[in-house]
Parts: structure tokens; C-alpha cells; sequence
């Protein structure tokens, strides 16, 4: 079998001891399978009791902790984790499926697809709900600014899953035409974006209302970081909150 792009990955039976270096994945596994889950990184912060060795962060994880706790597959990102260490760890003989996640449609294939060949199981509820929420994309309504980085200021561009999910929200992001993924940007530059909404998220940076805000003329809402940009079960309380949403 092959990951998403297209890697052997070299499984004879339905991986039964997994390690999980994108927290987005880490959640969608515990809800699935948490008996096969045996370990995870200190950003797996979904669900709150999450009772795992832990194998430090997604950009530096601890290969030596990975291997000793014997996993038969690693999942990993292409985006959230450097292709050096999972290079190092095919070296080593551990088994990884690499995952591509820019688009709405992508997190669900990619999930549903990570399940029924590498784990066999099949499709579970949150999957199955999160495939009929976003089947259909909303019609454009809102436009919006998403911050993720302060200091230098960084927003959400695209292609990414977070300008796909606000699109098929009705949620028009209004700096999806600059240059990169997360373009640099100024206060000023927000301002002038003719947004509605700036949508201000708790992680990467952790924007609170007195830190943010007060740097914008354009009216901002505080939201859950994990409802912008994490795939898995989270989708599904992502609909609840973005396809309602008002200026």
C-alpha cells in the first residue's frame, strides 16, 4: 500500500500500535481506534484525557521514544512534520504513512482512506457525519481575515485546508490572493482587506481579547484554533460554528 504521496508503506496486516505526530490525526484516532494508539506528541492536546507516552513536539519529535515504543505505523503529515525525520525513521525500519491535508476533501479521503487500508476498519460516525456536513459548499456570504501569527502579523492564505474549510463555510477568506500559504502581512494591511470578520484562533498564537483586538479597526471574533485548522472529529464542530457564522 501507499500513502499520500505515494510511499511504499510496507504493512502485512492492519497496524495495531500506532504513533500519531499531527495532533488533527492524533484526535481522529483516539475517537476510532484508542486501543492502538500507544503514542502521540505533547501538541495532542484532543481529547483532554488523552493517557499516552508522549514523543515531544511535531517538528522535533523524539525518534529514539518513537521507536521504543515499538510502533508498526507512524502517521505523519506533510505539512506538520519534516520529511527528515520521517526519513530517518524508514531508515530505521519503522513503517510511516505520510498524509497531504490542503482541502476539505482531502482530510476526508485521506482519513478514510488511512483507516481502511492501513488500520481496516471502517468508516466511523464523526467520518461519516463530517462527510454529509461539508458535502455541499455554502454560498459566499462573509468575508474574513484569519490571523494565525503575531509579531510579525501571518494570516491564513492559500491553498490550505483552513481557506477551504472557511470557502465551503460561505466564508470568503480575504487574503487568499496574496503571495504564500501565510503571507506577512500589517494591522493595515487587515484593515484594507474589506473584510467583514477577523477571525482570531487560540493557537498557533493564542489571541486573546486583550491581545489582538486592540490592533484592529475591523471587528474580530475570538474562535477555537482547533475548529480552523484540525481534520478529524473536529470537522464536524467546525460546521456547527462556521456555517452560522455572522458578522
Amino acid at each position: 500500500m501507499h500513502d499520500d504521496l505515494g510511499a511504499d508503506v510496507p504493512l502485512t496486516a492492519p497496524a495495531t500500535r500506532l504513533v500519531s505526530l499531527v495532533p488533527s490525526l492524533t484526535e481522529a484516532l483516539a475517537a476510532t481506534v484508542p486501543e492502538r494508539l500507544v503514542g502521540a506528541t505533547d501538541w495532542c492536546t484532543h481529547p483532554v484525557d488523552l493517557d499516552v507516552p508522549r514523543v515531544r513536539g511535531t517538528k522535533n519529535p523524539d525518534l529514539a521514544a518513537v521507536r521504543d515504543l515499538r510502533p508498526d505505523l507512524v502517521v505523519a503529515n506533510m505539512e506538520e512534520n519534516r520529511e527528515l525525520d520521517v526519513r530517518r525513521l524508514r531508515e530505521a525500519g519503522v513503517a510511516v504513512w505520510v498524509t497531504r491535508i490542503e482541502t476539505v476533501e482531502q482530510a476526508l479521503d485521506a482519513m478514510g482512506r488511512l483507516l481502511a487500508e492501513a488500520l481496516a476498519v471502517s468508516e466511523p460516525g464523526w467520518l461519516v457525519e463530517a462527510r454529509r456536513l461539508w458535502a455541499a459548499p455554502a454560498a459566499p456570504r462573509v468575508r474574513v481575515v484569519v490571523p494565525i501569527w503575531r509579531d510579525p502579523w501571518m494570516v491564513v492564505g492559500a491553498p490550505t485546508y483552513t481557506d477551504d474549510l472557511l470557502a465551503r463555510a460561505g466564508l470568503v477568506n480575504a487574503m487568499a490572493g496574496r503571495d504564500g500559504r501565510y503571507p506577512t502581512v500589517t494591522p493595515a494591511d487587515v484593515d484594507a482587506a474589506g473584510a467583514d470578520l477577523v477571525l482570531l484562533p487560540d493557537e498557533p498564537y493564542v489571541f486573546t481579547a486583550d491581545d489582538g483586538p486592540e490592533a484592529l479597526a475591523t471587528p474580530s471574533r475570538l474562535v477555537s484554533g482547533r475548529l480552523l485548522t484540525w481534520y478529524g472529529p473536529a470537522m464536524v464542530e467546525a460546521h456547527a460554528l462556521l456555517a452560522t457564522l455572522q458578522p
